[in-house]
């Protein structure tokens, strides 16, 4: 081959090259908006603190990141949604352990179906919380002594959740058995409603995170009268444990992560959870955090595939054993 072949040959093939690459950087993730679907309505926790990620990783990616409410079913019609997705990475879930829960506990025809172990690519353990018992101030209900007495002669009657099959739902059936009460559970489409219910009156009790009532407990409205965790949060050191308050055997926290679709590219995993891991580092997202009253995690997708299976299969026991079932 003469020197002016070979100096065309190179030339075409730096041409051919420059071409693919100018491709693959064209098709790089993302190159569209990225939507994060959140299964309950805005007011609560994970609408919240969803926006906030969403702000951040839309400034570091460059693109558009859209927060969308699909509620319904106790959550199970948002995660259906993304579980059915295109797994191209641009369709997100931001949830809380209610999605390793709620398909247990509908009936079968009544709601959208999706297992949570198997159907979901896990990207981030994004934080954890610590569930408490919230009263209304206007019952008088100061500690959790006076909480069960009152269940018990029937001047408290039922309980306030996020949702059938939630965290909150399996902690209020759990303090049902170890406490010796009957307490009814009324479920609502996130924490938002429950807890406008919960100040004016409608309800007396709320199991809930501390983010959603933190204001109203500060400005007296309402009575934070126990933690479902080992030992006292340190977010609200002056609220006992429901052991120390003498119910024993009730003990669930809470999550919150994102994942996608079942079979997400490796490479967009790694990615996303790069992302995500940096964003927990900022000051001002762990402020936000601490005021939702979360504890930033972060890690591997692995640390929130072990929380999903764990929570399935302890969770799914109590419900089994507690017959809770979504109306």
């Amino acid at each position: 081959m003469n020197v002016r072949r070979k100096l065309l040959v190179a030339a075409a093939a730096a041409t051919t090259l420059a071409l693919g690459s100018g491709a693959a950087l064209a098709q790089a993730y993302p190159s569209k908006p990225i939507s994060i679907i959140v299964s309950f309505p805005p007011g609560g926790d994970t609408d919240a603190l969803a926006r906030v990620f969403a702000e951040k990783l839309s400034a570091r990616v460059g693109q558009p990141v859209v927060v969308e409410n699909k509620t319904g079913a106790s959550g199970t019609i948002g995660n259906s949604f993304v579980a059915k997705a295109n797994p191209d990475g641009y369709t997100l879930l931001f949830t809380p352990n209610t999605m390793a829960t709620a398909p247990l506990v509908l009936k079968p025809g009544t709601g959208a179906v999706y297992d949570p172990v198997n159907d979901f690519t896990p990207i981030i353990l994004a934080g954890t919380q610590s569930l408490f018992l919230v009263v209304n101030s206007s019952t008088g209900i100061t500690n959790l002594k006076d909480f069960v007495a009152a269940a018990k002669s029937g001047k408290v009657q039922a309980f306030a959740s996020p949702g059938s099959g939630s965290p909150m739902h399996i902690l209020g059936e759990m303090f049902n058995k170890a406490a010796g009460v009957k307490l009814q559970q009324i479920p609502y489409r996130g924490s938002g409603p429950a807890v406008i219910d919960l100040v004016s009156g409608q309800v007396p009790a709320f199991y809930t995170t501390l983010g959603p009532v933190q204001q109203y407990i500060s400005n007296g409205r309402l009575t934070n009268i126990g933690v479902a965790d080992p030992k006292r949060s340190p977010l609200q050191p002056n609220v006992p444990t429901f052991a120390e308050g003498g119910v024993k055997d009730a003990e669930v926290g809470a999550w919150q992560g994102f994942a996608g679709p079942k079979g997400m590219p490796a490479d967009i995993v790694r990615t996303l959870n790069g992302h995500f891991n940096e964003i927990l580092k900022m000051p001002d997202v762990l402020d936000r955090m601490k005021t939702l009253a979360l504890i930033p995690a972060g890690g591997a997708p692995d640390a929130l595939a072990k929380v999903v299976v764990e929570h399935n299969t302890r969770y799914g026991k109590v419900i089994k054993e507690t017959g809770i079932m979504a109306d």
